[in-house]
């Protein structure tokens, strides 16, 4: 799509000038595909005063044409599946299927919050005194923003604007400026489905939308899913603002291989998990834990899949796996092969010879990557590298392998490969991380269960979606009320006790 990618205001593209712009490349080719607008004070400002004027109205739309909007939402974002993934790919550089895949995990979201009026539903105490009852309403927040990474420029935003439009409120999303087109093409599917003008807002734009964002006054809650340091300063920021907050941050998953396990299972989840979307996923496995007893034979069984793995453009329908989304990130990723390497580790499987689809070499290429005998104090291993290097971790049993992961900053994701149920029970219950797969490899909980980690993965006290993102974008009110029987009304004078059960 890309061009020229601007706002989206008041139900419509945003038509002034931008004083600044960012150029958008085709990861696969390295070349500029487009622009983006950058927003500045008097973009930030409108986007939220459009949300803030619209919110009244939603608010107080019925729950049943709220559903009825969702549902024709749902249906426009399946329909466009195509357009979307085709957007996705042409500027993040994964593979079309896989961004297919993106849109209809989002999608699960949307069905999710297609039940908002249940989710709504509040508590009702009749005559906790005399004819006193007490009851709780769930009521929406106002105008709330999610600042979204390039790695899902999709799926991501749909964790975040379906629950919040669904409990009333009103939504500016600031995706990134590497991979702008999705947000505008959902911003459209929106206004097709009928949803009012100002519900929902696109900010395109850098820091200068964030700290917009942060600091204005009639943005009540901010959604954040990015690196840990971002995290937390986004949280810092918008909480010294008064802001509610969820800010999800950076990762570190494990994957714990038992001498037990199906090694090809195994070996097929490391490829999957370690290499799918050029590893640019927070859930993505970026560390293995095998036991020493069948560390060699799990690395063979994985250097054999990925001799066979065809990496190529997003939108050949043969890549299994896409270039990585800049020149300068690429590089980043690629220079952990050669400390891995400085501080101890072996090259087992070096990417940057792997062939490429069609013979580009002027994309922000990086094959599958495998470091082996690495040690936890190596920045392969401690840092989150965010692309397709694995780090093949050594251990001598479960014990060390809990350890491992207990001890490490991070605590998004992680899985075990077993056959022995005893032992994953175990790990389910001694693992100190927030989202835990049994011989699955990334273990993202469906819509209706809430996506987050321990430790510095998260920043704030909600998970996204689920009941969670439901509590997260609503405020509880509890109403105490009284209406007196005209024939039964009370004798005597005015009682100025301390109201109490009676």
């Amino acid at each position: 799509m890309s061009e020229n990618v601007t706002h989206w205001i008041g139900g419509a593209r945003h038509q002034g000038p931008a004083e600044r712009r960012a150029d958008v490349y085709n990861p696969a080719t390295g070349k500029v595909s487009g622009t983006v607008d950058l927003a500045g004070p008097a973009e930030i400002d409108a986007a939220v005063r459009s949300a803030r004027d619209a919110f009244p109205g939603w608010r107080d739309t019925s729950l049943s044409k709220r559903v009825q909007i969702l549902f024709r939402f749902r249906e426009l974002v399946r329909a466009n599946t195509g357009r979307l993934a085709e957007a996705i790919s042409a500027e993040h550089g994964k593979v079309v299927s896989d961004a297919a895949g993106e849109v209809q995990r989002g999608l699960e979201v949307v069905d999710f919050a297609c039940g908002v009026p249940h989710l709504l539903k509040g508590g009702y105490s009749e005559n906790v005194s005399t004819g006193v009852d007490a009851y709780s309403i769930l009521q929406p927040l106002g105008v709330v923003a999610g600042i979204t990474p390039f790695n899902f420029p999709a799926m991501v935003p749909m964790w975040m604007f379906p629950v919040a439009i669904a409990c009333g409120n009103t939504f500016v999303l600031k995706p990134s400026e590497k991979d702008p087109s999705a947000s505008l093409l959902l911003a459209e599917l929106w206004a097709e489905a009928g949803l009012p003008d100002g519900v929902f807002n696109v900010l395109q734009g850098d820091k200068v939308a964030v700290d917009g964002l942060l600091e204005h006054p009639d943005v009540a809650a901010v959604s954040f899913v990015g690196s840990t340091p971002i995290a937390r300063y986004i949280y810092s920021r918008a909480a010294e603002n008064g802001k509610r907050v969820q800010a999800l941050g950076g990762a570190k998953n494990h994957m714990v291989v038992l001498p037990d396990a199906d090694l090809d299972l195994a070996a097929d989840s490391a490829v999957s998990a370690g290499f799918g979307s050029a590893g640019e996923r927070c859930m993505a496995i970026s560390a293995i834990a095998v036991v020493d007893s069948v560390a060699d034979e799990l690395v063979a069984r994985i250097r054999e899949r990925v001799e066979r793995l065809r990496v190529g453009p997003g939108d050949d329908d043969r890549s299994e796996m896409g270039p990585l989304v800049t020149r300068e990130h690429r590089d980043k990723v690629a220079s952990y092969l050669d400390s891995g390497v400085e501080q101890g580790a072996t090259l087992a499987i070096d990417g940057r010879v792997h062939p490429v689809l069609g013979g580009e070499t002027e994309g922000f290429w990086l094959g599958p990557s495998l470091l082996d005998h690495v040690t936890p104090e190596m920045d392969c291993y401690r840092d989150e590298i965010f692309g397709p290097v694995l780090s093949v971790v050594r251990v001598s049993g479960y014990d060390e392998a809990v350890a491992l992961i207990n001890g490490n900053r991070y605590g998004n994701g992680t899985a075990v490969f077993t056959n022995d149920g005893g032992a994953a029970r175990r790990f389910q219950n001694e693992i100190q991380v927030g989202m835990v797969g049994i011989n699955v490899p990334i273990p993202v909980p469906m819509a209706y269960y809430s996506f987050g980690g321990w430790k510095q993965s998260l920043f704030g006290d909600s998970h996204a979606h689920g009941t969670e993102g439901v509590h997260f974008y609503t405020r509880t009110k509890a109403v105490t009320a009284r209406w007196t029987d005209p024939g039964k009304r009370p004798e005597g004078g005015v009682d100025l006790g301390f109201p109490t059960n009676g």
